[in-house]
């Protein structure tokens, strides 16, 4: 088996220094003085937006105010209507992240964004324990169709009692037991140090929940010009999400996956609370290339499969899951990860239900945006 490590990825073109001037989403829209404010109203709401009127002193509607609920929409096609005479709102902050919408993204082999394109399927066990360990799952994660192997070299955990990974051994382990399966290799960066390791073993370089704000790591790995899977931190808003993105962009990563892995909750029954929600937000709304990871949203075996089939039902490119050959052996998350027959078992079941899922309904305002960009 090949152990050889990557090349590194050819550096993207120059990130621009500051946020373009690309409205990120109109907020407000004012009226020439002959407007039919109603008639302007019914064709911004026929947009999908949520006009307000806003008067001045004598009680004439001069403007409109758009919820920030509002579709999304470019604003050459609202400055376009009757009765506009200007639209006003604020530049993206994300911007880079934004140019990654409506259009295939291809990271490792698979093609984000792409139109009837089968789910990516990302499996392996939580931490990678011995070669003998990763190997067996490794047959299991490319017997079941999965594309990217995962597992855990260096590994965040709350215990500092706790199995902490095997470290750049494992790393080896990782890229020899996927080249020999023709599998890639998605794995986590814990610090600064270790990024470019990581990145000269790894196809993507996964960003872990808990440092999804560790702005220094975060420039460490764009640095290193691979792309990244971004998991969502466990108290995080989707703008920070996305600012995260921007982070890693902005310093190199030519593109990044974003994972739900769910949020911190208050109820027990469940690890995590899934926010599919904001899977459809950044899929449908935003257009960009996303992943679920059940297994840790539930904390749970039997719940990882109803997960990931909701999960591609609201618009999910694809899921990460735990799967071990012995599970009840695992130094980690052993509760939450399938067995070789299950993750078989939900990769068939998950291809039926791709195949028969409609296309995602994107917004129809998302061909004017693109073309509206600078």
């Amino acid at each position: 088996m090949s152990s050889t490590p990557l090349p590194a990825t050819p550096a993207p073109a120059a990130a621009p220094a500051a946020p373009g001037t690309a409205l990120r989403a109109p907020r407000l829209v004012e009226l020439t003085a002959d407007a039919d404010p109603r008639a302007v109203g019914a064709a911004l709401a026929a947009l999908g937006l949520w006009p307000t009127p806003l008067r001045d002193p004598d009680g004439r509607v001069r403007a409109l105010s758009l919820h920030p609920s509002s579709a999304l929409c470019a604003p050459s096609a609202l400055a376009a209507l009757p009765g506009v005479a200007r639209v006003l709102g604020a530049a993206s902050p994300h911007p880079l992240v934004d140019a990654l919408a409506r259009r295939p993204v291809e990271v490792a082999g698979h093609t984000f964004n792409a139109p009837g394109g089968a789910p990516l399927l990302i499996a392996g066990p939580c931490s990678v324990e011995s070669e003998g360990a990763l190997s067996v799952a490794a047959d299991q994660v490319a017997a079941a169709g999965a594309q990217w192997l995962r597992g855990g070299a260096y590994k965040p955990r709350t215990s500092p009692y706790a199995f902490q990974g095997k470290g750049d051994e494992a790393l080896r382990w990782l890229r020899a037991a996927a080249d020999a399966r023709g599998l890639r290799v998605v794995t986590e960066a814990l610090s600064e140090a270790s990024a470019p390791r990581v990145a000269e073993w790894s196809d993507v370089v996964q960003i872990g929940t808990r440092n999804m704000q560790n702005f220094a790591l975060l420039k460490a790995v764009g640095a290193t010009r691979r792309p990244a899977l971004l998991k969502r931190g466990l108290c995080a808003t989707v703008e920070e999400w996305l600012l995260a993105g921007e982070y890693l962009m902005s310093h190199g990563c030519p593109a990044v996956v974003f994972c739900e892995r769910g949020l911190r909750s208050f109820d027990e029954q469940t690890r995590n609370l899934l926010d599919l929600g904001a899977v459809a937000l950044l899929k449908h709304t935003y257009g960009l290339p996303v992943v679920v990871d059940p297994s840790h949203a539930a904390g749970r075996r039997d719940l990882v499969e109803p997960l990931a089939r909701a999960a591609l039902a609201v618009g999910a490119d694809g899921l990460m899951v735990e799967a071990h050959p012995n599970a009840a052996e695992a130094l980690s998350d052993g509760p939450q990860a399938l067995s070789g027959d299950e993750l078989r078992r939900l990769a068939h079941h998950l291809r039926a239900l791709a195949a028969a899922l409609p296309p995602p309904p994107l917004s129809a305002d998302w061909a004017a945006r693109a073309a509206s960009r600078p």
